[in-house]
């Protein structure tokens, strides 16, 4: 057995590592029924809308409602388990897991590690929202809280409302994703897929089987769905810039045409490649982010933004413990639809392209560091952004009432979400709206193009069993395909393009959580066999020379004892004369000092030992099973793991994996010699 599935299942592009090169190896039982489901998803939206006519925005709302109370009461529980699961991990004995080699630091700085985290928790989402959420709970509060609308209560919790979907909650989705995938990859040798999150659960076979190419494909479909809504976010935002701005109106057209000229430049991103194309853009763009917030910081009310930083954590964690579980059932206003279970499937959908990225720059960490890192600089980000942009767009419709518009069905003033960017950046002076205006279009069309790039690279790698080196071919293919899916959803989606979005988004999104907190079950289990064989130390300092102070005769008594047990691997006990070896210069260090000898240990509970019943004494450790033990992966990941010095492989005097070491196991971890027994005819 191989660590990818057999070549019957793969195309001609089959990777030749004894050529020295590793080519595109495309999965068919992953791509032919990837892109088939995707396509059938947009090929039946277009048939939906043609059916529903005139009645298309009350059938996509319908369908909308009937899908988020579906599901919606699982993805509160489900993201609470992912929140609960990467606590656990961080700070307990699973915390001291290093994801790579045992002794392996950090591939990268603690300061650019946490900065790269920051860009992965930027995106078209904090650009669309930063104004329009906040706001909008201010203006509309989810009547389950009891908040008057615009009111000092609903301005003081607007931030902390929303930061639910945008705080630990979500990145605990992408810690599971991440953390699974640097801990298979880095430390246990597998390929870099979703569905080898399962295998300790559903062991290898099962794994590189119909299994596992189900898992694949439904990240695969969550995922380019997950991009192709903020897609479309993205592009309603630039049409509503344009008309706010009097320089276009919205037509199909126009449309296609933002869409094509979007994808266009993705595809040259993913042609170029990393470091011509797509990291030359994402260093851009974050430059050009974090200055439109720094001028807005500066240009706004600063002294009321730096106020409300610290009133808005506060609020966010005060408000926590009674949002983390509400799901609305008595609530009639829609408000846990529209926004936080939307949400939830948004943020599921994107698990494995935000985990993938993360998981990849996360080597050499320790599992408590990975944690804590995720969970807190994202949240951080998220937090001064939305403080910023938010607030701001807050104090402005407190003291001058025009951040909002009249709905033209109802009559109400409401916020609009496409807008309320474009106007709160009118109450600057001078040319700064129009400029502050394209720069934000700009940062909007930039960051999907990193997006579509980076998320093309994923769906691709999964698309491939897991490969690093994908085929430039295959991901032109992925971001045009994502590109199609927002094209088709905005035009034939109408009024309620948005709405159609997030319908998508959720429901290909709800599988996926399933497999995730299967993927908690399965690493709980391959992590219980980790902390059992950990090792702890403890270093036994030599005796001093310092006479000890007279104690009283009852604290002699206490004194008394034993001396020290031999049975800590060779360390000498202290002699019937009062005697340790080291202490008279033998065994002594250079400078005449005693040795301090570090000694590993185990700390056993009553419950891990057999007791033999005539002597009392402990004579069998139970052991803990290692459900990855003992398989082989002829891949540079299995090379570059800790799993690869478990098995007996060697490393050159440079550091680097000698695979000949391995030559006496199969790929499967069976001795080259061994004979499967024959199989009885018949």
């Amino acid at each position: 057995m191989t660590s990818t599935p057999s070549t019957s299942d793969r195309t001609p592009d089959t990777p030749d590592r004894s050529a020295g090169k590793l080519r595109s190896a495309v999965l068919k039982p992953v791509f032919i029924p990837a892109s088939i489901v995707i396509l059938g998803l947009i090929i039946a939206t277009i048939v939906f809308a043609r059916v529903a006519g005139d009645t298309l925005d009350d059938a996509t709302s319908q369908l909308n409602t009937w899908i988020t109370d579906g599901v919606g009461w699982w993805y509160v529980i489900a993201v609470n388990i992912f929140l609960v699961f990467a606590l656990y991990c961080a700070f307990t004995r699973i915390g001291h897991i290093r994801l790579g080699r045992d002794g392996e630091g950090p591939e990268f700085g603690t300061v650019s590690w946490f900065l790269m985290l920051f860009s992965a928790g930027m995106g078209i989402g904090l650009v669309f929202f930063g104004v329009a959420e906040p706001l909008s709970h201010y203006v509309t509060p989810p009547e389950a809280f009891g908040n008057a609308p615009q009111s000092d209560d609903a301005a003081r919790e607007s931030v902390g409302l929303m930061m639910l979907q945008w705080g630990f909650h979500p990145w605990a989705i992408y810690a599971v994703v991440g953390l699974g995938l640097a801990y298979m990859s880095f430390r246990r040798g597998r390929p870099l897929a979703v569905r080898w999150l399962l295998e300790p659960l559903l062991g290898r076979r099962r794994v590189e089987g119909w299994m596992g190419h189900t898992v694949d494909t439904v990240a695969i479909v969550g995922t380019l769905f997950g991009v192709a809504t903020s897609f479309g976010f993205g592009i309603s935002q630039i049409l509503g810039g344009l008309e706010f701005l009097g320089w276009a109106q919205t037509t199909d057209p126009l449309i296609i045409g933002l869409i094509t000229g979007i994808t266009a430049v993705a595809v040259w991103s993913v042609v170029t490649g990393v470091h011509k194309g797509l990291k030359w853009l994402s260093n851009f763009n974050m430059s050009t982010a974090a200055v439109l917030a720094l001028v807005v910081f500066l240009l706004g009310p600063t002294v009321f933004l730096l106020k409300a930083i610290p009133e808005n954590a506060g609020a966010y964690l005060s408000l926590l413990p009674e949002t983390m579980f509400h799901a609305g059932p008595f609530a009639s206003d829609g408000w846990e639809a529209a926004w936080t279970i939307a949400y939830w499937g948004w943020w599921t959908s994107w698990a494995p392209f935000v985990g993938m990225f993360i998981a990849r720059i996360s080597r050499g960490r320790t599992i408590r560091e990975f944690v804590v890192g995720v969970l807190l600089a994202p949240t951080a980000a998220s937090l001064l952004w939305f403080t910023i942009f938010g607030d701001s767009g807050i104090l402005q419709q407190r003291e001058q009432g025009n951040m909002l518009v009249e709905d033209p069905e109802t009559g109400e003033m409401v916020v609009d979400s496409t807008t309320a960017l474009f106007q709160f950046f009118e109450t600057f002076p001078g040319v700064l709206p129009v400029l502050l205006s394209v720069v934000a279009m700009v940062v909007v069309v930039l960051f999907f193009v990193t997006s579509s790039d980076s998320g093309s690279l994923v769906i691709d790698m999964l698309a491939s069993g897991g490969s690093t080196h994908t085929s430039t071919t295959t991901r032109v293919y992925w971001a045009v395909l994502e590109g199609l899916a927002a094209a088709v959803l905005l035009v034939v989606g109408g009024n309620v393009a948005l709405t159609a979005l997030q319908t998508l988004s959720i429901s290909t999104a709800a599988p996926f959580s399933i497999i995730l907190v299967l993927a908690c079950v399965s690493l709980v289990k391959a992590f219980r066999h980790e902390v059992a064989t950990m090792p702890r130390y403890i270093q036994v300092l030599p005796p001093t020379d310092e006479a000890e102070p007279d104690l009283a005769p009852a604290e002699h008594r206490h004194r008394r004892g034993p001396a020290l047990s031999t049975t800590l691997y060779g360390f000498a006990p202290t002699a019937s004369d009062g005697h340790r070896p080291g202490a008279d210069g033998d065994g002594a260090r250079g400078d005449g000092e005693p040795e301090s000898p570090i000694i590993s240990y185990r700390a056993l509970h009553p419950s891990d030992v057999v007791i033999d019943p005539e002597t009392g004494d402990p004579v069998e450790v139970e052991p803990v099973e290692d459900p990855l033990a003992g398989e082989v992966f002829d891949t540079p990941e299995f090379e570059h793991s800790q799993e690869f010095l478990d098995q007996g492989g060697q490393l050159d005097d440079d550091g680097n994996p000698r695979p000949e070491t391995l030559d006496g196991l199969e790929p499967d971890g069976r001795p080259q010699d061994a004979q499967e027994e024959p199989r009885p005819a018949g």
